[in-house]
């Protein structure tokens, strides 16, 4: 029986997580196929180990997920050392990565083919056929090459997820103890990360995740759900979740049974949502959540212009006032809005864009003063290539381009990129940039994150007194001594490092 090696590499924060997604293509094989589970977050040199395997068994396919950023230094000499040595082994490649910037992948000789979107039929399929030397060409979610053509295969459905097999939690338990995936964050001392839906039925224009699933979004139910946690619950000893949907509140009626099975659980939780959906949901299942555990949800503000907003796809419902208005309603709920912005969109001029930039600082300071507690969560506007779209189009106008070569990705300039902290593009001065940070260490240190929870409460006092003087006078030019103290106390920011 052929044999699968299933890599997840190490990612940004170096943080164990369970890996659903190598765990959903583990159960997408089980029974049909052999395979083995390495885990770049949980080993020293995750090459030894895969070195080591493809030596001693008989591998014949390398299958890795693969996120932009850090994933990628990994992934990229791994599988490139595997084609140099181990030429045989097909090398299969899926996640938001390959799926975003196929021909470069396939162009680049060591990645043979590209699972486009869910694997979950793709990939046994795939695995069959070249096991049996049969055409591919009738699989859907593959993007391969045929004489020198990129293919790329009609895509399926998001499919019901109540249908598909059970996560193989043992099996990854016998290769990492599942305990090691449960960390210590602010949510709990034993945080499960969980993926409860596929996809986002959205279209904003900067977001990685439409081009994959098109607007389309399923959800496992609240009764599948709230049985997996706590089966790791009960048998792993779990006490928080990070849902890592790409937006776990898209049906009311979802979290609202899934918060009345967990009100008893006494777990707290954390997930992602739109604001103009949350915004529609009713007090009493705001008020329900926030009992069922749910301390903190993150949410994507983007920006306090209207026009922008609308610019970005975002649904032509969000706007500046209700993002004002929705983080003031969550403050009498005691749940914490988590508040992502991208600054530094493209526009007509350099003075647009650096207006654009100072209003958006303006307006995050107006957030703070409805609601304190809100978490602020500052990004560069990177481009993804969704063709045909308002901004996209911009973007190409102006002579940005992405690597032509693979290898170029792992450079540290183009890891900036996939963190959107410090981006490639031409219209983004450095002034601006160096403005967007400094004020970022300003606001982090008179609004320290809650969710560092190595940063004690004497710290804190240091850090708002120390800053208080610049944030009131706006004065956010080279604060040295702030980002000394930071330095010095280990400043954890979320967006880079989790909680």
């Amino acid at each position: 029986m052929s044999k699968i090696v299933l890599f997840n590499p190490r990612a940004q924060n170096h943080k164990a997580r369970i890996p659903n997604s190598i765990l959903q293509i583990a159960a997408s094989v089980e029974g049909l196929y052999d395979y083995v589970f390495v885990d770049g977050n949980l080993e020293t040199d995750p090459w030894h180990v895969i070195h080591s395997i493809l030596q001693k068994e008989a591998i014949s396919y390398f299958a890795c997920t693969v996120m932009p950023g850090p994933q990628l230094k990994q992934a990229i000499p791994i599988s490139k050392k595997i084609r140099e040595l181990f030429p045989t082994i097909k090398i299969i490649w899926g996640g938001y990565f390959p799926s975003n910037h196929p021909e470069i992948c396939l162009n680049s000789g060591y990645v043979d083919y590209i699972v486009n979107g869910m694997g979950d039929r793709c990939f046994p399929a795939l695995i069959h056929c070249l096991e049996n030397n049969l055409p591919v060409n009738e699989l859907t979610n593959l993007i391969y090459m045929d004489a020198g053509k990129m293919i790329i295969s009609k895509k399926d459905s998001i499919y019901d997820l109540d249908t598909l097999p059970q996560l193989p939690f043992e099996k990854l338990n016998s290769f990492y103890p599942l305990n090691r995936y449960l960390g210590k964050t602010y949510l709990g001392k034993k945080t499960l990360a969980y993926h409860s839906s596929f996809g986002c039925p959205f279209t904003c224009s900067f977001c990685a995740v439409v081009p994959i699933y098109n607007a389309r979004w399923k959800g496992k139910s609240a009764e599948l759900i709230y049985k997996d946690i706590v089966y790791i619950k009960e048998k792993y000893g779990a006490t928080a979740i990070e849902f890592h949907d790409n937006n776990f509140f898209v049906s009311e009626k979802r979290v609202v049974e899934f918060a009345n099975l967990m009100k008893k659980e006494n777990m707290i939780w954390w997930g992602e949502a739109r604001i103009d959906t949350m915004n529609k949901y009713s007090d009493a299942s705001l008020k329900l959540i926030r009992e069922a555990g749910c301390k903190m949800i993150f949410f994507g503000a983007e920006t306090g212009n209207d026009e922008a907003l609308k610019k970005m796809d975002k649904g032509g419902t969000q706007t500046a006032a209700q993002i004002l208005s929705f983080a003031a309603r969550l403050k009498q709920f005691d749940i914490i809005p988590e508040y992502s912005f991208v600054l530094g969109f493209p526009a007509a001029t350099e003075a647009e864009v650096n207006a654009q930039i100072n209003a958006d600082i303006d307006f995050i300071r107006k957030i703070k003063k409805v609601n304190p507690k809100t978490e602020i969560i500052i990004y560069t506007y990177s481009p993804v290539p969704a063709e045909g779209s308002e901004m996209f189009e911009k973007v190409k106008a102006s002579g940005f381009r992405f690597p032509k070569k693979l290898e170029d990705w792992i450079s540290s300039e183009w890891e900036n990129f996939d963190l959107r902290k410090n981006p490639l593009t031409p219209w983004l001065k450095p002034y601006m940039i160096n403005k967007i940070k400094n004020f970022e260490a300003v606001l982090n240190a008179y609004h320290p994150s809650v969710s560092d929870i190595k940063l004690g409460p004497a710290k804190k006092v240091i850090l708002k007194i120390i800053s208080a003087w610049r944030y009131h006078l706006k004065f956010y030019f080279f604060p040295k001594e702030v980002r000394l103290l930071q330095v010095l106390y280990k400043y954890r920011q979320p967006e880079k490092e989790g909680f």
